[in-house]
Order: C-alpha cells, then structure tokens, then sequence
C-alpha cells in the first residue's frame, strides 16, 4: 500500500479497517489494530498535524508471512512506550509505530466488496456536518467502551493462564505426593508383612530332633500382605518318648486366626503334656477355650508316633485325613470321624491305630493343599501322586515340592500347610548316629 496522508480520524479509521478486510485479519486482531492506530494518532491529528500510514506484507526471516502496519506521526524526544494499546506497537524517536502481524493462521474470510465499506456520508451542509458530529461521538463512545471490553478480556485471559499455571503445579504436587504415599503404603506393607512373618516364624516350632523319623514342614499364606494365618501346627516329645504331632486350622486369614490357631495349640500342648488320653483332648480342648472365646472354630488333626515301634494312633476333628504312602507304593488315606472345636459336639469319635514302617511317610495337611481347584476329591488324587513321585528326596525338600504341584492351578486361594513324617530305615538311621558322633 502506498503511503497516505490523513488529517481527521474517520478517514484514518476506515483505511486501517480496508487493510484489515483486504488482509483477511481475524476479526479479534483487526479490532485491536483499529483501536491502536487511532489511539497513537488522535493527539498529532488533534493538534492539526497529518499522519501518515502504509501497510506492506513482508516475509520474517522463518519464512512466516508478516503485515507491517506503519504510522509516521510527529517526531518525539525519545520513543514512547505503547505497551499498553490494545495491540503494542513498536516506537521509534521520528514519530513511527509499527505493527507486525503474522498472516495465513487464523485468518477470516475473503473480504466482502469494498462497497460494504462506507466511509463517512459525503453530503454538505450544516445537517450532514452535525451528523458527522454525533456520528463521530458515537464511534468514539463505541471505541472507548471497546477498549475496555479488550482490557478487561486481556485481564481476564492472563488470570487464566496463572490460574491454569498454578493448577497444573498443584496437579503435580498432588501427582507426586501421591506417588510417595504409595511408596511409603508399599513400604510400610512389606515392612508390616516381614514383621509378621519374623513373629510367625518364631512361633512355629522348628522340626524336632528324633532318632529314627525324619520331620519337615512348609507353610504358605494366602497372601503377600496378611502373611499371618490359621493354619498352625505343634510337635513334642512327650515324658515316654512319643512323638505328639497337632495341625490346626482356625476359621478365617489374618491376625485374628493365628491368635485362635495359638490358643488351640497350646491348650493341646498342654492337655498331652499332662497325659489326658488322646481321644479326649479334642473335646477338652472345645472346653477350655469356647468360654473365653465364643466364636472360635478350629479343625485340627492329632497324632501320636511311637519312634521305635512305629506305632502310629491318630485322632480327628473335621479336619482332611492324614496320607500315609508306603514305601512299597501303596498309600492310603486315615480317615478318623470326629467335630473341631467351636463344632457342635466337638470330639474325635474313635483313635485309628497303623504302623509308620521303615521308609513309609505320613503327610499331615490343612485343606488350603488339596482345595485350591475347589474340587477336594480332585486334590486328593493330585496329592498321592505328587506324593509318589517326591517321596525318595531328602524329607526337608518334600512338603514344599509337593505344595508346588498342588498349586500350579490355584483357582481358591487358602492358607497352605504340608507337613511330612518320615520313619527312615536302619541304615539311615545309623548313617546319622555315626554324622552326629
């Protein structure tokens, strides 16, 4: 555009709104520039000085298509400071203000005819003047009240960006002391857990020590984080150098149940320590604890071996029978009638007597072994032939060789104890006298 020359502010109005139609400005950006370049030119045009104004496209060193919207008013001391126009402008000591604004993004429509652009009317008279008057105090009113809506839009866009700036730190301060509390969840839950763990594992008695059987133990919980559980057991050498063997499963997973499983065997502990009949001690067991402990419910499984004789006498309380797998191959589950505790008439109903000979081994279990597929008959055929094909290892590898195979498919999780006895053979026997001496 070639440079023109303006003496009053409607003319100078309405050319920079022709550069902004025929540029296809946005509307937002063509309203600002408006705005801008009458503010910058009303106080030289009000002192009767003219103002020039030229618009060119230029192309930024990226490549980015620019407009230049130049005003050449008086030359100043120094260059003001337009900082606050609705759209800043750049100043320099001779009076210019220039205005680079981006094209090709954001750009309205073609521009309509130039006839839709009436200036200001062209009639003479006094009329048409004082129309001009009132035309042009409306335009100004107008502008004012414009100018003010886009200060307070910008207002209102820059407290959205901080506003936004800040939630998106709150969001990340939240994001990450989230994160630590779930590090700090995770390591308080493994700390938790290897406490109850250690405090377990101090509970449960370590295999006895007796010439002529052999005594390993596996246990496992239903889960990571409740590492405690109800299924416990208990062996000792009673005063006539029989083997007293007690497993339990108290009703329920946690703390509660261990507490439960706890009081079961020591209240057996010491009812066999005191000598009372094996046949009785389930009931009597029932006796002692459901005053104190109403809600108790407990299976358990008794059996008493005779090392030197291999005399084996069981007695039961709704608990899975024990599996005896002879050393010929043969194996045979020793079943015994009886209610646990908290079971209405609690009590093993009869002793079932066998023989542990040479080479054979018990197995004593809780159901969490033979139930993970929700079938116990199914686990029971499982069991004897894992059983089978474990029994010629070391005794110490074969509770938790066996557990493996019951659980390749766990479809009920339980808490698991395998427990296994067995009466080794003569020259075992003697083999381990001599590695003792």
């Amino acid at each position: 555009m070639t440079p023109h020359t303006f003496h009053d502010l409607p003319a100078l109005r309405s050319a920079v709104r022709r550069i902004c139609e025929a540029h296809r400005l946005p509307s937002g950006t063509g309203g600002r520039l408006v705005l801008s370049v009458v503010q910058v030119a009303g106080d030289a045009l009000r002192a009767g000085g003219p103002v020039r104004l030229e618009a060119a496209e230029r192309t930024a060193p990226g490549g980015t298509a620019l407009l230049a919207v130049t005003l050449h008013a008086a030359p100043t001391p120094a260059p003001p400071s337009w900082a606050h126009l609705p759209l800043p402008g750049q100043a320099t000591p001779d009076g210019q203000v220039a205005w680079h604004l981006p094209l090709g993004e954001g750009q309205d429509g073609p521009a309509p005819p130039a006839a839709a652009h009436g200036a200001l009317p062209g009639r003479s008279g006094t009329r048409e003047a004082q129309s001009a008057e009132v035309y042009e105090a409306r335009i100004a009113a107008l502008e004012s009240d414009l100018t003010a809506a886009l200060s307070r839009a910008d207002t209102l866009s820059t407290e959205l960006h901080r506003l936004k700036n800040e939630l998106a730190e709150t969001n990340s301060g939240v994001l990450a002391l989230y994160v630590q509390l779930e590090e700090r969840d995770e390591q308080l839950r493994r700390a938790h857990g290897q406490t109850l763990r250690e405090l377990e594992d101090a509970l449960r008695p370590s295999p006895i020590g007796v010439e002529g059987l052999e005594f390993a133990v596996h246990y496992e919980p239903a889960g990571t984080d409740a590492p405690t559980g109800g299924d416990f057991y208990d062996w000792l050498t009673l005063p006539d150098g029989t083997v007293h063997i007690t497993v339990v499963d108290a009703l329920g997973h946690g703390v509660r149940s261990t507490r439960s499983a706890l009081n079961v065997t020591h209240a057996v502990r010491t009812l066999a320590l005191e000598g009372h009949p094996l046949e009785s001690i389930v009931a009597r067991t029932h006796d002692i604890l459901a005053p104190f402990d109403p809600e108790i419910m407990a299976t358990v499984l008794l059996a008493r071996i005779h090392p030197g004789t291999g005399e084996l006498r069981l007695a039961n309380g709704s608990h899975p029978p024990a599996l005896l797998l002879r050393a010929d191959g043969t194996s045979d589950y020793l079943e015994v009638r009886g209610r646990g505790i908290g079971f209405p008439l609690p009590g093993s109903e009869a002793v079932r007597c066998d023989t542990l000979h040479e080479g054979d081994l018990l197995v004593l279990y809780t159901d969490g072994l033979t139930e993970s597929r929700r079938d116990p008959i199914e686990g029971e055929a499982r069991l004897v032939k894992s059983a089978r094909a474990h029994a010629r290892r070391p005794v110490d590898e074969i509770p938790g060789a066996v557990a493996e195979d019951m659980h390749t498919v766990i479809l009920h999780s339980d808490d698991t104890l395998a427990l296994a006895v067995r009466r080794a053979t003569r020259d075992a026997s003697r083999a381990g006298a001599r590695t003792q001496g």
